[in-house]
């Protein structure tokens, strides 16, 4: 077991994303995950039914616990919900593990179409965690509304991703999940200049529940384990589309994805 990933994000009673989805995923790669959460959910795969927010100083009590005893080599956010969690949690952050690469998920709505972040807080999400990020990952609908840019194509993929690497982000991964074609398109850019797409069949399938928590995670762990950013992308792409191909097919709505699909690390 290498890797230590600590994650900062909410529950998801039905396993298939947040937290659990996480653990999964950082185990199943062959890292070591520790927890924060940020908020419960009663939640299945047809949407949430409620929400219940952790007091922001339990927040920040988890993660003190954490970073001042098990540590983290790497640092992967979901679910925030408010400004005051965000602040919390970078406090936290920058006097704990200052040094270890964050991986920004930027949790703002959900498969189902149920609101999880606060628009309160996306300034804050942008000034103090994607401005130290060394990867941010959201998604087209995400990425429009950070940047406030229209994303309809790899044309504004790109523009939404150089405007979220002006924020402070190392790097950005705008997903293409979202967006009409056969041909799945996710674009990375890093501020060193480097850039490259990674691509994937659509596949035919309601089970996709939790596929923006598992690939963060997998990058997150990657990180952890020193491989570099580039690969570690690839690796965790290739996992997320070997787990929703095993997706065991369970809830009425959007499913899980099997995050125990065989898989070489």
């Amino acid at each position: 077991m290498k890797g230590r990933v600590l994650i900062i994000a909410g529950s998801d009673s039905g396993g298939g994303a947040g937290i659990q989805a996480d653990i999964k995923t950082v185990t199943a790669l062959g890292g070591y995950a520790a927890t924060a959460l940020t908020a419960l959910t009663a939640q299945n795969t047809v949407g949430v039914q409620g929400i219940l927010p952790v007091p922001t100083n339990f927040v920040r009590q988890q993660i003190d616990s954490i970073l001042s005893d098990i540590g983290a080599d790497a640092i992967k956010t979901g679910m925030l919900l408010d400004h005051a969690v965000i602040e919390a949690m970078a406090d936290a952050i920058e006097a704990g593990a200052p040094d270890a690469p964050l991986v920004v998920d930027p949790v703002m709505v959900a498969t189902s179409g149920a609101r999880l972040l606060d628009e309160r807080a996306i300034g804050a999400l942008g000034e103090r965690l994607i401005a130290r990020a060394a990867l941010v990952t959201p998604n087209a609908p995400e990425a429009e509304a950070l940047t406030g840019m229209r994303v309809a194509d790899l044309d504004g993929m790109r523009r939404a991703a150089d405007a979220l690497l002006r924020l402070g982000a190392q790097a950005a991964m705008v997903k293409g999940g979202h967006l009409d074609g056969d041909i799945l398109r996710d674009l990375v850019v890093t501020r060193t200049g480097e850039s490259f797409v990674l691509e994937a069949k659509r596949v035919d399938t309601r089970h996709t529940h939790g596929t923006g928590c598992t690939l963060a995670s997998a990058i997150a762990v990657g990180l952890a384990q020193g491989m570099a950013l580039k690969p570690a992308i690839e690796r965790a792409h290739r996992f997320v589309q070997a787990a929703i191909r095993g997706a065991p097919g369970y809830g009425k709505g959007h499913g899980p994805l099997n995050h125990a699909v065989p898989f070489e690390r």
